[in-house]
């Protein structure tokens, strides 16, 4: 009933989600790094580990394992997440609505930035790990993700919504991004390097202010390609250079990700 959505794929994006779900059974492993250096601090690598599960045909679960390492500083876990991605219609439509909702539990060193929200700039990342670990993060964040596939292309948009469940105001972001495979009919042959096993596109992002101050001052956006590489294997490399676009965002760093799916996970276990 859902085969014609349900891809083990969420595109080439690091922080767009599309509205193509995991197939139901099926295991994604994923790491997503970012490497980096604020004007103002050390330079630091920060990496989330995924664990996404096809629930059902309309609904995906993953969880998130979050830690970082700063030069001239020091490692640390720094919290996990607990994602849910729910599916609003059953058909393929020119617009296709999926509601996600998530629950944090970081604290203020986490630095993976899989999302900008409200006034998140530069200067979060900057500060040391002794200080910035004290602080915890329990919040909800909710997310309405649209999403086209139209003649091989891809076309996504996340409006985002985050709140500290103890204190601190609404914040807001948003996210989009376009992709493109280089092919779109398969060659015959296995093969790393064939056309329909690239996808390229680009994504920007950023923050909207909060329900103290709704605008632009002071909020952080950023523009990046990115390119996604599939292997024979079923691995799947993907990169991204990012660039800042506003004087509080960071200038350049760069994202990474491998990800590899396993099918149908739990009746291989039973197995």
């Amino acid at each position: 009933m859902f085969a014609t959505f349900c891809q083990a794929a969420e595109g080439p994006y690091f922080v767009t989600y599309t509205h193509q779900l995991e197939e139901q059974g099926n295991l994604e492993i994923e790491t997503r790094g970012i490497a980096a250096r604020p004007a103002s601090g050390n330079r630091f690598l920060a990496s989330a580990i995924e664990f996404e599960y096809g629930s059902l045909g309309w609904w995906t679960t993953e969880v998130y394992l979050d830690g970082q390492v700063t030069v001239g500083d020091s490692s640390l876990f720094s919290g996990s997440r607990w994602e849910n991605r729910f599916r609003l219609t059953k058909q393929e439509h020119w617009i296709n609505p999926v509601l996600y909702l998530e629950f944090e539990n970081t604290n203020g060193a986490d630095k993976t930035l899989l999302e900008v929200v409200g006034h998140d700039g530069e200067a979060d990342l900057a500060n040391p790990n002794a200080s910035s670990r004290l602080e915890k993060k329990r919040e909800v964040e909710g997310k309405l993700l649209l999403g086209s596939n139209w003649r091989g292309w891809n076309i996504s948009e996340d409006l985002i919504v985050e709140k500290n469940v103890v204190h601190a105001p609404w914040e807001f972001g948003y996210a989009t991004g376009v992709s493109h495979s280089l092919a779109l009919r398969a060659t015959p042959d296995v093969c790393n390097l064939c056309p329909e096993n690239f996808r390229v596109g680009v994504e920007s992002y950023g923050g909207l202010g909060d329900s103290w101050a709704l605008n632009l001052r002071d909020t952080s956006h950023y523009i990046a390609p990115v390119i996604e590489w599939t292997l024979a294997s079923g691995i799947d490399l993907k990169v991204s250079p990012s660039f800042g676009l506003s004087s509080t965002s960071l200038p350049v760093f760069l994202r990474f990700g491998v990800s590899y799916e396993i099918s149908q996970f739990v009746r291989r276990l039973r197995r």
